[in-house]
């Protein structure tokens, strides 16, 4: 495809509406990752985790294909977005936030980082296909609109991260959202397709138990840490 032509601008104009479209879970995974670091410490992981992100997509995407056609790809990813949703909710059993030490603090940078890095490579499986499918196998397309994709995020992001600040509760609204990608990629995997049509209730019951697993576990832990640190203060 000549880099010049109007097809290419036309398949880039669509891979970035792709992108603007499919990257407000990883914006909040983004933001829910870095909650826990001083507010310096931020930018940061929201860099570090944001580059590294893109990394692995343009590494990724033009393999999605062939890879969403393997049997338990989509279990598996599920199942891990269930578990990063919670550790995203849940309190941090190490403190509450309050001025860590820089060891700490650096430690927790990479952390974040790299919870990041794996909940977009989960998260981003639908925006890579899209890409890909956009992209018409031109490698320089797909870099060009994930690259394009990082400012969508770091915007993002910090948008979240200064409403989190503001209003606690939008943290379990996140947490929410992310446990229900996880369950819609449970419930188009092709092992649970026998069980996911026997009823029609069935996938809006699996919705439903995972999101509210989610957000019921991490209330728990939260008012368990919190009892905690109360009767330890």
């Amino acid at each position: 495809m000549d880099w010049l032509s109007a097809d290419f601008f036309t398949a880039l104009a669509a891979i970035i509406v792709i992108n603007v479209v499919l990257s407000g879970d990883n914006a909040i995974v983004i933001a829910l990752a870095a909650r826990k670091l001083p507010k310096s410490m931020r930018s940061k992981a929201i860099i570090g985790g944001t580059a590294g992100a893109i990394l692995l997509r343009v590494m990724a995407t033009l393999a999605v294909v062939w890879l969403l056609k393997l049997p338990g790809l989509q279990l598996a990813g599920g199942l891990m977005l269930v578990w990063i949703a919670y550790q995203l909710v849940a309190a941090d059993n190490n403190g509450d936030g309050s001025s860590p030490r820089r060891e700490a603090a650096t430690t927790g940078v990479w952390a974040a980082v790299r919870t990041i890095m794996i909940a977009d490579a989960v998260m981003s499986l639908d925006n890579m296909l899209g890409v890909a499918a956009a992209a018409q196998g031109s490698l320089l397309l797909v870099i060009l609109g994930l690259l394009i994709s990082i400012p969508i995020m770091v915007l993002g992001s910090n948008i979240i991260l200064r409403l989190i600040d503001r209003f606690s509760f939008i943290i379990y609204l996140g947490a929410g959202v992310l446990a229900w990608t996880a369950a819609k990629m449970l419930i188009e995997e092709p092992w649970l397709e026998d069980l996911m049509t026997f009823h029609r209730w069935v996938p809006w019951g699996m919705q439903v138990v995972v999101v509210c697993g989610v957000l019921l576990a991490g209330f728990l832990q939260n008012r368990t840490h919190s009892h905690t640190g109360a009767s330890g203060s």
